[in-house]
């Protein structure tokens, strides 16, 4: 039950990095806008290349194009507002904009999980059914898996923010981080979260652990049962850069969800930077710019490598 004396809240202050003083974050503003632009930018070329190009419209390119366009619109919901933060601290932000971060985070963020592991399916059926991979991995199929990793992702965010914000706000309103995040925002409550944060836990549970380890175990472990050694060599090539960013994304990720409370927020708001600006530029880099066919294409647009 909420305190019987309290102020209610109309409105929240993220905290951001404030604690800094101005010339550091001058300079996080700096770093940030650069990679956010770079971000974008990468974002862009992938999903025209992909669109201009028919050699690329397989099953892999669809999905990496879908985690492009969700990427982009990933960042857009958080780094705009924490740039803006930098320059100008302690702005408030009403209670339906925060709900409505907490919103586009969570959908497009919980589809990037569901994406990569579609991705993962998809590698895995390139790896065990190479014969019958086209078949399996036919259009309507890749459309119904990106379809449900929307879903998923629409459907979780709708049942998390009706969570948190089902709780009543009072006396404190600042949100010890540079976004509206479930942890911080539940910290203010002013009645019991358990139930709150369990549901939390569950879907951090599902999302981060069962879908994204198992399906990448799977993977590991078949490569690990081919019998050619030049086979396994071949297939790891092809799979290291994509489980290294897997590893280092959701691991992050993992560390702020899965692990008890913690007093340290400046640590837990360093640590999101990785996966809220860090990564989604390093995706396109490791899974599309460092392709073969990806370079090709960019090389000829380029005028510096004959068309074949």
């Amino acid at each position: 039950m909420p305190r019987p004396n309290f102020t209610a809240v109309t409105d929240f202050t993220c905290e951001g990095f404030s604690i800094f003083g101005w010339q550091h974050r001058l300079i996080l503003f700096v770093v940030f806008l650069v990679l956010y632009l770079l971000t974008l930018a990468s974002n862009a070329i992938i999903l025209t290349v992909i669109r201009l190009n028919r050699q690329l419209h397989t099953p892999m390119y669809f999905f990496l194009s879908i985690l492009s366009m969700s990427e982009t619109c990933y960042t857009m919901a958080i780094i705009p507002r924490m740039l803006s933060s930098l320059l100008s601290p302690q702005q408030a932000i009403s209670i339906p904009d925060c709900a409505i971060q907490l919103f586009l985070y969570l959908t497009f963020g919980i589809n990037n999980c569901f994406l990569l592991t579609a991705m993962g399916y998809n590698r895995y059926m390139a790896i065990c059914n190479p014969l019958w991979y086209s078949v399996i991995m036919g259009k309507r199929t890749c459309i119904q898996l990106a379809s449900g990793s929307w879903s998923l992702g629409l459907s979780t965010a709708i049942i998390q923010v009706s969570s948190v914000f089902s709780l009543p706000f009072c006396d404190t309103n600042v949100i010890s981080h540079f976004f509206c995040d479930i942890r911080p925002l539940t910290k203010l409550a002013c009645a019991d979260t358990t139930i709150k944060e369990f549901i939390t836990l569950f879907i951090s549970l599902c999302v981060l652990v069962l879908l994204i380890f198992i399906s990448y175990v799977l993977i590991v472990s078949t490569i690990l049962k081919m019998a050619s050694a030049e086979g396994r060599k071949k297939a790891f090539a092809t799979c290291a850069s994509h489980l290294t960013m897997v590893i280092v994304h959701y691991g992050c990720t993992s560390f702020i969800y899965l692990k008890p409370k913690s007093q340290n927020s400046l640590q837990d708001r360093l640590i999101s930077v990785t996966y809220t600006v860090i990564t989604p530029l390093l995706n396109p880099v490791v899974y599309s710019l460092r392709n073969k066919e990806v370079k090709d294409v960019l090389l000829r647009a380029l005028g510096k490598k004959p068309f074949s």
